[in-house]
C-alpha cells in the first residue's frame, strides 16, 4: 500500500472511529437497536470518506462482547466501572475491542486514536486516563507487540 493510500485509509478510519464512538455512546445511553442507530447515522452524515466496514465492525462488534470487554479493562481501573464517565466507558470499550479484535491496527494507533477522541469529547483530563488504561490493556492483549516496541 502506497503512502497516499495509507493516509487515506487512516483518515477514513479516524472518521469511522469518530462516528463509531458517537453511535456507541448513543447505544450505551439510550439502548436503541444498533440497526436503527446505524441507519440514523448513515442518513444524517456523509459516509463517502468513512471506512464503513470499520464503523460497522465497531458498532456491532463492541456490543456483541461488551461484558468481556468490561471484564478485560475493569481490573486496570482505579474506580468502579459504574463510576466511569459514559464517554470514557465507551472509549475504553472501543479501544479494548480494537486491541483484541483488530490486530491489523498497531496498538499505538488504537491508543492514540482513543486519546484524540477523549480530548475532543471527554472531560478535561480524561485523555490521560484513557491513555493509561489502554496502555495497560495493550501490555496484556498485545504483549509481543508492546515488548517489541519497548526493545526497539
Amino acid at each position: 500500500m502506497g503512502k497516499t493510500q495509507h493516509n487515506t485509509l487512516a483518515a477514513e478510519r479516524r472518521k469511522a472511529r469518530h462516528y463509531g464512538m458517537q453511535a456507541l455512546y448513543q447505544w450505551y445511553m439510550a439502548g436503541a437497536p444498533l440497526t436503527d442507530i446505524e441507519a440514523e447515522f448513515r442518513a444524517d452524515y456523509d459516509f463517502r470518506h468513512v471506512d464503513l466496514e470499520y464503523f460497522q465492525a465497531l458498532l456491532h462488534g463492541v456490543p456483541a462482547c461488551v461484558d468481556e470487554l468490561d471484564a478485560t479493562f475493569q481490573p486496570l481501573l482505579d474506580r468502579k466501572l459504574e463510576e466511569l464517565d459514559p464517554i470514557e466507558h465507551t472509549l475504553l470499550r472501543m479501544g479494548t475491542f480494537e486491541l483484541r479484535e483488530r490486530l491489523d491496527v498497531p496498538y499505538k494507533v488504537v491508543i492514540n486514536e482513543a486519546v484524540a477522541l477523549a480530548k475532543k469529547f471527554g472531560a478535561t483530563d480524561s485523555h490521560k486516563y484513557i491513555n493509561g488504561v489502554l496502555d495497560k490493556a495493550a501490555r496484556q492483549l498485545r504483549k509481543a507487540e508492546t515488548d517489541a516496541a519497548s526493545q526497539g
